[in-house]
Formats: C-alpha cells, structure tokens, sequence
C-alpha cells in the first residue's frame, strides 16, 4: 500500500465567476471529501473563491472539471490553478 502523502500535491484554484450561491461550498466540500482530497475553502471579498486542494494530481484536476459543471445555480467564468502549500486552519492565507 502506498503512503498517504507519496504522490500528493497541492494547489491553490482560484475559481470566479457567479459562485455566490449557498449551495455551491457544501457542493464543493460533498466531491473534495468523495475525491479524498483535504481542502480548505475562503470566500475573497470580490466574490471569487479560493480553493485549496491536496491529493494526488488526477483528482484535483477531477474536482476541477467538477467545479466548472457544478450545480446548476453557479456559473464559473475561470478557474485559475497554481502550486501553493496547505496552510493550517488558524493560519492566514
């Protein structure tokens, strides 16, 4: 068996867009948990989210694809990745 963290990676989607509706953030944090991924999610002021993803590579790139289908009452315009580090809850990001 593999080790959890052997093949892991983390990055940071910004996602924008019509991404204010309330069912959006328990969508996202519903597939994050099926995918296996550890998240952490922040609303910025200019009504994008900030995504922070771990896991391996394939799976993030799934939940992205998700999150550019979503539900039906959130429209995304982009969703720009980058490599970043999980940050601990108490931690500004």
């Amino acid at each position: 068996m593999t080790p959890l963290n052997s093949c892991n990676t983390c990055e940071k989607l910004s996602i924008s867009g019509d991404v204010g509706a309330a069912s959006f953030l328990p969508w996202i944090q519903k597939h994050a948990q099926k995918l296996g991924l550890t998240q952490r999610i922040s609303q910025m002021g200019n009504g994008s989210i900030d995504l922070i993803l771990e896991g391996p590579p394939e799976l993030i790139d799934a939940m992205e694809i998700g999150c550019w289908l979503g539900p039906i009452d959130v429209w995304v315009e982009t969703i720009v990745r980058a490599p970043t580090e999980m940050q601990r809850e108490d931690a500004p990001l």
